[in-house]
């Protein structure tokens, strides 16, 4: 491990309190938004496990790489993630994003995800599960401008989804 991969770390660190489990997620959600592979996977150990949908990247190099790809895919995403649960190193969330694809299609996708932290910080585990759904245009609820969600903008539980 290099020098600067030693030195990287992303607070809160576990074990989480409430308040710091929130703001984890918050983070993680206004990184995603992003839309920026170099932004978000610097979050993750460099040995980061996940499991999204039927992608099962290991290591930022790779990390990097399907973000690279899912962003092509999913244009115009906007993300809100919300804390589910928490306990000493591990978060649960749910979220949802919505998307349109190159062929113009918007889609709502809903999911959630098993977090689990190194004492650095740094996510060491993503388990995602995700189910998409087509929406009309006119159905969509995420209309903020690109980046992150503003601070005024409802959650989850207040749009009812």
């Amino acid at each position: 491990m290099s020098d600067f991969t030693t030195r990287i770390i992303r607070p809160p660190f576990p074990p989480f309190t409430l308040e710091h489990a929130v703001l984890k997620v918050r983070m993680a959600e206004d990184a995603w938004n992003s839309r920026d592979p170099e932004r978000v996977a610097p979050a993750y150990t460099e040995d980061s496990v996940w499991r999204n949908r039927d992608v099962f990247p290991k290591g930022r190099a790779e990390i990097i790489k399907f973000l690279h790809q899912k962003w092509e895919r999913e244009q115009e995403y906007r993300l809100i993630k919300e804390l589910w649960s928490f306990a000493g190193s591990r978060i649960a969330v749910r979220f949802v994003y919505e998307w349109r694809d190159t062929a113009g299609l918007w889609f709502r996708s809903h999911g959630n995800e098993n977090w689990e932290f190194d004492d650095r910080g740094l996510m060491r585990e993503r388990h995602a599960s995700i189910n998409d759904r087509m929406i009309d245009e006119s159905d969509r609820k995420f209309l903020w401008p690109l980046g992150s969600r503003p601070v005024d903008h409802p959650g989850l539980t207040e749009l009812g989804l």
